[in-house]
């Protein structure tokens, strides 16, 4: 993947994982696109790797998570004659505690960002790749995606689907000249984590972003489908062709359950948050 001069959009780029795709990216010399939430990391980022690199920047405040986000962004690339030849999907979140407990909005919110936001970018944006016969799309899933997640049922299931998606794809464009790629990782030292509101679900000892990224642009330049950065992760992956469907999810519903004892507490949330709610 040759990205000197051209251009990058990273999603969930003011931080963590996207943050050094961002830096990486333009450590090669390649122009970025940053869409994130929070304008003024994306900004401060900004000053700096053009300053450091000598690189374009763009930033983009948006919501992905949001109805026709993705199409904004789309436009807004397209009025500024941005063609992107690398789109990276990293933004998402996670929830934890007993499904229907847990907010049905922010559950919802969580499907839309970690699945409706990567179809819509991956849709908007394939089509003048596949014209160009140029272009690599980077989706970030999880080790979670190769397993239930007892407790976190929305996150694993929403990065088994980006996982199924992304191979998927791969083998429509790999004669087309698309590369489609998918980044696994496990946990990492990021602030996933905060907004979880859990430290359990930190299984396994924490890799860096820095380490995670270079570990997923060497596996994309070597060719490979996929990569799990870290042995003991790519391990953790593998344990379903060793024991049953029943154990696995014993062993992972007991890493995963709440320390708080909430898996216990058997009040649910009420289903009148999704007041006002309009689900497309």
């Amino acid at each position: 993947m040759n990205i000197r001069g051209k251009w990058a959009l990273v999603t969930g780029a003011s931080s963590g994982i996207g943050e050094q795709f961002a830096r990486q990216l333009a450590e090669q010399g390649g122009n970025l696109i940053l869409v994130a939430r929070s304008k003024n990391k994306m900004e401060n980022l900004a000053s700096e790797l053009k300053k450091k690199h000598g690189v374009k920047v763009e930033v983009i405040a948006i919501d992905l998570g949001k109805e026709g986000a993705p199409s904004e962004v789309y436009q807004q690339c397209k009025l500024l004659k941005l063609d992107v030849e690398v789109l990276v999907n990293n933004a998402g979140f996670a929830t934890h505690g007993l499904f229907e407990q847990l907010s049905g909005v922010r559950q919802h919110d969580e499907v839309m960002l970690n699945v409706t936001a990567v179809v819509d970018m991956t849709h908007l944006f394939l089509p003048d790749m596949v014209l160009r016969s140029s272009g690599t799309v980077i989706n970030v899933a999880s080790t979670a995606g190769f397993q239930p997640l007892p407790y976190m049922a929305v996150y694993g299931a929403t990065k088994a689907f980006i996982l199924s998606f992304t191979q998927a794809l791969w083998w429509e464009n790999h004669k087309r000249g698309v590369q489609f790629f998918t980044l696994c990782p496990g946990a990492t030292d990021t602030s996933f984590f905060n907004v979880v509101g859990a430290e359990e679900a930190a299984v396994g000892k924490k890799d860096t972003p820095e380490r995670v990224v270079q570990a997923a642009l060497r596996a994309l330049n070597d060719g490979k489908l996929y990569v799990v950065p870290g042995t003991q992760n790519y391990l953790g992956t593998q344990l379903g062709r060793f024991i049953t469907k029943k154990r696995g999810l014993r062993f992972v519903g007991g890493l995963l359950r709440p320390r708080d004892g909430s898996a216990y507490n058997k009040k649910t949330v009420n289903s009148s948050d999704l007041a006002g709610r309009t689900v497309q």
